[in-house]
């Protein structure tokens, strides 16, 4: 009894807070300021070669000598490994002597074919008899040409018991020691025994796993960091070679592999460490942003209506209005559009511009063909001058990176070629969508177009200017959520009082 007393109580006591006046709404107005919007996408992997090569002898047989120890740096055609000779040596002396005989075989038919000549002249032999002494001459210039095979063979052999360094690298592994029996890499089915591994450690790359979700932001050229725990404070500048296709599942969770080169001419990441890569996805710089919390879609944008006091038909009808009449702007001038199309193409195609003037127009053509515009105060000699010192291996100063980062984010903004890549970035982060402005004291509804977003800011690519105000709401899915609640308490109670609740106060 005490029971149903107590939850009747609880019943009522919520029924009454329900049918009190609902609290005024807060929400907080933030302001549509410029700000940078960065993205990137983090993911960890092992520092890899980028060349490795296995050193492996043509020669089968005792291994004498080892002249090369792991990370050693070795350049292309040094003797690394010496392999016992006897069996080569002996090998070549026996063709040698075979090639002294074919050729004393050969001076002698040579003779005799000039004899049979002179003699078939004559008539003093038949032609039977002179073909024959024809066709020993013949047989014993062959021999002459296998013996000097065999001979070149034999040296061949003879220098395969000397290993060699196939390529400049260093020398990351060793398989065998003095004293092993090795099996030849071409008389073998198996492949021949491995001696050594070589990699070029001037380009080495981080196999990095990226989920799924991310992975479609990602594309080959997109620059990268790569820090490691041997040198916490400093970044090392990498570029994505490739995506792999082939999906890899770990713990329930689909990643695809990533290969991101670095250049590594000092030689401080070695194959086997740890790395932390960020790869950098987009990046805008001044640009309008909006917080995320204010963005609705047309599916919540009613519960964000009711929680501000507002018709949502009535809503719904403003935001109709509002992109109608985007589209009749974008209809009303298609020409601005057009032009500039027209003015990227011709500048694509060097059309616009003479290419003996691009320097005088503030344009540089890069390696690769891509013309971008430099900015205002950087010449083309001072960015190749930049380019080939990070060739050769040495760190920018500080105001040389910003001067590069400038050209990038010029590539990426305005110059020719940097609209597309604009556009697909927005393709893969923007979308519609509708934000609450207080405008004439009261909220409205106005559709707007987001481009590049890091989760917590997206950047306002059409709809709002510098000024406007946009409103955060509570969660529209916790108010709709106390709204069922309320529902579903007041059809318990029909509107009044508990069921029982006055008969328990009766018998009190």
């Amino acid at each position: 009894m005490r029971t149903r007393f107590v939850m009747a109580a609880a019943l009522a006591l919520l029924a009454s807070a329900c049918k009190e006046e609902a609290p005024q709404v807060v929400y907080e107005a933030i302001p549509v300021e410029a700000r940078d919007i960065v993205v990137s996408a983090q993911a960890a992997g092992t520092i890899q070669p980028d060349t490795t090569v296995e050193v492996k002898s043509r020669a089968s047989d005792e291994v004498l000598q080892i002249l090369a120890e792991t990370g050693q740096l070795v350049n292309r055609g040094d003797l690394l490994v010496r392999i016992d000779r006897r069996i080569p040596q002996n090998t070549l002396a026996q063709a040698q002597a075979e090639l002294e005989v074919a050729r004393a075989q050969q001076a002698n038919a040579l003779s005799q074919k000039r004899r049979a000549d002179e003699l078939f002249k004559t008539q003093a032999i038949t032609e039977q008899e002179h073909e024959t002494a024809s066709l020993a001459y013949a047989n014993a210039r062959a021999a002459v040409v296998r013996s000097q095979v065999a001979v070149e063979n034999a040296k061949i052999q003879l220098d395969d018991s000397d290993v060699r360094a196939p390529i400049t690298g260093t020398i990351i592994s060793r398989s065998v020691e003095r004293g092993s029996i090795i099996t030849s890499a071409t008389g073998n089915v198996s492949g021949g025994t491995a001696i050594l591994t070589m990699a070029d450690l001037n380009l080495v790359q981080v196999r990095t796993l990226v989920d799924e979700t991310d992975i479609g932001k990602i594309q080959p050229g997109l620059a990268a960091t790569v820090t490691v725990d041997a040198f916490p404070n400093r970044p090392f500048e990498g570029e994505v070679l490739k995506v792999e296709p082939l999906a890899e599942v770990q713990q329930n969770v689909t990643m695809f592999p990533v290969i991101v080169r670095i250049q590594n001419r000092e030689g401080l990441l070695r194959p086997g460490m740890n790395a932390e890569v960020e790869i950098h996805v987009g990046r805008r710089e001044g640009v309008l942003a909006v917080p995320n919390a204010s963005l609705r879609t047309q599916r919540d944008v009613a519960s964000a209506a009711e929680v501000l006091g507002l018709d949502p038909e009535r809503v719904q009808e403003q935001i109709a209005a509002a992109q109608q009449q985007q589209t009749q702007r974008q209809a009303a001038a298609p020409s601005d559009s057009a032009a500039g199309d027209t003015a990227g193409r011709r500048a694509s195609l060097g059309a616009a511009t003479p290419r003996g003037d691009s320097a005088a127009a503030g344009m540089m053509t890069l390696p690769n063909g891509q013309t971008v515009k430099l900015p205002a105060g950087v010449t083309e000699a001072q960015i190749r001058a930049i380019m080939q010192k990070r060739m050769s291996g040495q760190q920018p100063t500080p105001e040389e990176q910003r001067l590069m980062r400038s050209v990038f984010q010029g590539m990426q903004r305005g110059g020719p070629g940097g609209a597309r890549r604009q556009s697909a970035t927005d393709a893969q982060f923007g979308g519609n969508y509708i934000v609450f402005v207080k405008r004439g004291g009261e909220p409205t509804p106005v559709p707007i177009r987001t481009g590049l977003t890091d989760l917590d800011y997206s950047e306002v690519v059409s709809g709002l200017q510098a000024g406007d105000s946009v409103l955060v709401l509570p969660s529209a899915s916790l108010v709709q959520s106390q709204q069922e609640a309320k529902e579903r308490i007041n059809n318990m109670t029909g509107g009044g009082g508990v069921p029982g609740m006055q008969q328990q106060q009766q018998r009190r």
